[in-house]
């Protein structure tokens, strides 16, 4: 061992003697003095870090009006926002508002689907997030929700029915030759008693009280293009009608028209099968699209040259929701024609849009405002000019529809994975005996602790298009792991206590940070990111990445403080522990990357916890609440500066300022708080996290064969970890109370932690002799007297 000692590199040399009780605070031959110096000016750098951070969050979201996202927001939407702030096209002389409930890009073919195949190739183009209250019980947008979700230009529902989702039925036809739509109060009543409060009818008023007149082609499109008491001023059943019925097309600002032969299929499998899970043939869906494309010609053939064309498959027509078309072709907001991949600020992904964004961008080429209420973003020209755009789309549908099949097998496999190392773990600190048992020990929690960020990374290769996607994931993660693991291994940071650790950690870190900067694409499909076809987020930091991100940033800064401390430089350790933690919180809260509400608060607080503790200053209650409240203001100061932008610009940030003005914030607290309960029925993740705390507190922080714990004795060779794993484990529990996502928090935060700790622990009795446990005394042995 003193051999080993002896070729060690200067900086990961330690004292032979190693205190076995935990410390309270670092140790230091610093005088008490400038000790308590150094921690006065610590608390004050944090405190002017806040300050800072905040002001300048508010000079660069407002002071720079030429673009939505000016500042450092740099990814992929930020220069198609810019040009679209920079000019104002005239407004288009009437819009097309084509609905083809249940259409894919699957369903689009050059041979089957000429007209809709050449919009997409003419126009822009982009897969379709259906955002609509589902029916009881089921996940999938009906035809009904779809189009009222238009209507509102906010997530929409229909009341519960005996068989779930039905197809819109005829309106009332009235004497003018327009139409009244049947039940219209119920779905006025339905959605104004939901969190979401959608008010129907929004899009076709705006449109009437601007004086235009407003057409619709079909039971679906009456729906949608109705105003506010269910009227529409023109209508006709069936596109091959409407020459009769509806006239000069050029007299309307707009036309709605529903497709519903996907649909009308779907649901006459359905009926004739008695199976609601029923797939329709290939061949019928085949005869369906290709009828739905017809229907599509009639109208394109009619309308004006002058007139904006938008198409969107609105729901699905299949047990199994998808991502759905969207194609836009006309002049678009940013003044040249509508070409490439669409975008929008709602998703700030390339070829990615949302049903919500329909609405505002139907009255965006009119030239009307988007009325209170709706929530959408306006479609955008992305990138260039893309060839073949239909199949390109068709693999990120299948890479959703993939990333549904496999997410919860995955899971499964992760946490049993997970308690089986932990177990097996256990046993090699209590009852095994051979050397090398250990070193496996070590490299396995260095490896487990590096899977987290590789679900991220995993994205980089196409592990869904396989023949065995779950196969695939699974390789691909694990060799990912190995490859962290080797890096983390490989140099002379291996001997360190924290080595290891500081490498997967700094990965993670540096990985997610990178990733956020860019526009978060390596979390859009991942098996621990998002889900584009629920649409719950599409942009910024997902409540799990934030666990990943926040946990290896703190213990990433634990590594590399304890590495200058051991070099007699502690201040500047500090120091760029505060440099770039204010940029790991500022990236986490700055609408321009991570746009997280909930997770800025908790990262403050656990960042401020490690702070202290590195800096060897006693974590009070009053301290934490001065933090905290630091961290709301915070947060706060970035949602207000969001809020002070045009709504169309705003993030979620924005959005919910603005929702405390109008007295709906309760109502979303209220909706994630139960979301945040809800989630602690999930017993994989419960159970996951119960395990990994209980191993890390029972198993090493219990004496053992070498004496003390062997997590005492990892504090006592790097202090900075007793700071680094307090720190990680107050932001997550925090993050746990204070988001959606609940307990997913801590369950994927201590995959990265525990691994990590225990990792250290390894080093730690590596590098000392076990010593053996005390035994105890031998009782007296005392002689009776003998009897007389």
């Amino acid at each position: 061992m003193s051999a080993t000692h002896d070729h060690m590199p200067t900086w990961a040399r330690r004292p032979a003697a190693v205190p076995t009780s935990v410390p309270t605070s670092v140790p230091t031959s610093v005088p008490a003095s400038i000790s308590a110096s150094i921690s006065a000016s610590v608390i004050a750098s944090m405190l002017a870090s806040v300050l800072l951070t905040a002001l300048t969050t508010l000079a660069m979201l407002f002071l720079p009006l030429s673009g939505p996202f000016s500042g450092p927001f740099s990814g992929p939407f930020s220069g198609m926002a810019k040009a679209a702030a920079a000019q104002q096209p005239p407004p288009a002389a009437r819009v097309a508002l084509i609905g083809v409930p249940g259409l894919t890009w699957k369903d689009i073919d050059p041979a089957n689907t000429p007209r809709l195949a050449a919009l997409a190739e003419r126009g822009g183009s982009a897969s379709l997030s259906t955002r609509a209250i589902p029916a009881p019980n089921r996940s999938i947008t009906c035809p009904l929700a779809g189009w009222l979700t238009v209507s509102a230009g906010q997530r929409a529902g229909a009341p519960e029915t005996p068989v779930g989702c039905i197809l819109p039925v005829p309106p009332k036809p009235a004497g003018d030759g327009g139409a009244t739509v049947l039940a219209w109060q119920d779905f006025v009543g339905f959605n104004a008693d939901t969190s979401y409060r959608a008010v129907p009818g929004l899009l076709g008023q705006a449109v009437v009280d601007s004086g235009g007149k407003v057409a619709a082609i079909g039971p679906g499109a009456a729906i949608g293009a109705a105003d506010r008491s269910g009227n529409v001023g023109r209508y006709s059943a069936t596109v091959a009608d409407s020459g009769r019925d509806l006239g000069d097309l050029s007299a309307y600002r707009l036309i709605a028209m529903e497709a519903d032969a996907l649909t009308q299929t779907w649901f006459s499998q359905v009926v004739n099968s008695g199976d609601n899970s029923a797939a329709v043939p290939a061949e019928a869906r085949r005869a369906a699209a290709a009828a739905a494309d017809r229907e599509v010609g009639l109208l394109l053939d009619r309308l004006p040259r002058d007139t904006t064309v938008l198409v969107a498959g609105l729901s699905d027509a299949s047990a199994t929701a998808r991502l759905h078309v969207a194609i836009a072709d006309g002049v678009s907001p940013s003044g040249p024609p509508y070409k490439g991949f669409l975008t929008a600020s709602s998703t700030r992904q390339q070829g990615l849009v949302t049903n919500t964004d329909l609405t505002v961008t139907a009255l965006n080429a009119l030239g009307l405002p988007a009325p209170a209420g709706t929530v959408g973003r306006v479609w955008q020209t992305g990138d260039a000019a893309v060839a073949g755009p239909a199949r390109a789309l068709a693999e990120e549908d299948l890479a959703s529809q993939v990333l549904r099949d496999v997410r919860g097998p995955f899971f499964g496999v992760f946490v049993g994975v997970q308690l089986l190392f932990y177990g097996a773990a256990a046993l090699a600190f209590r009852l095994w005996r051979r050397p090398g048992t250990l070193v496996a020990t070590q490299i396995v929690a260095v490896g487990s602790a590096a899977v987290a960020v590789s679900t991220f990374l995993a994205q980089f290769v196409p592990w869904w298009s396989t023949g065995a996607p779950m196969v695939a994931l699974i390789a691909t993660i694990n060799g990912l792991s190995a490859a962290i693991m080797g890096l983390a291994f490989a140099g002379p940071w291996r001997r360190h206590v924290l080595g290891p650790m500081a490498v997967v950690a700094g990965v993670t870190s540096v990985a997610l940070l990178l990733d956020v900067m860019t526009g978060s694409t390596l979390q859009v499909n991942a098996v621990t990111g998002y889900e584009p076809v629920t649409g719950g987020r599409f942009y910024g930091f997902s409540n799990i990445a934030f666990a990943v991100f926040s946990t290896g940033t703190i213990l990433f800064l634990a590594g590399i403080t304890q590495f200058l401390m051991d070099r007699g430089r502690r201040v500047l350790g500090m120091v760029i522990a505060l440099g770039y933690g204010g940029l790991a919180i500022f990236a986490d809260g700055w609408p321009g990357w991570g746009a997280d509400f909930g997770g800025v608060p908790a990262f403050v607080l656990g960042f401020a916890v490690f702070m202290l503790m590195v800096s060897g200053r006693r974590v009070s209650v009053g301290r934490l609440v001065a933090v905290g409240v630091g961290g709301a203001v915070l947060i706060g100061a970035i949602a207000f500066a969001d809020w002070l932008r045009p709504a169309e610009q705003r993030t979620h940030l924005g959005t919910f300022v603005q929702q405390v003005m109008n007295g709906e914030a309760l109502t979303v607290v209220g909706r994630k708080l139960s979301a945040m309960l809800g989630t602690l029925g999930n017993w994989q993740l419960t159970l996951l996290s119960l395990v990994a705390l209980a191993f890390l507190f029972l198993v090493l922080g219990r004496p053992s064969r070498w004496g003390a714990s062997a997590l005492s004795r990892a504090y006592g060779r790097a202090p900075a970890l007793r700071a680094g794993l307090f720190g990680a484990l107050t932001c997550e529990l925090t993050g746990f109370l204070i988001n959606d996502s609940g307990i997913a928090i801590p369950a994927m935060a201590l995959t990265v932690a525990v691994p990590l700790t225990l990792a250290a622990c390894v080093r730690a009795l590596q590098l000392e002799p076990p010593t053996p446990a005390e035994q105890p005394s031998r009782p007296v042995e005392v002689q009776e007297p003998p009897l007389s």
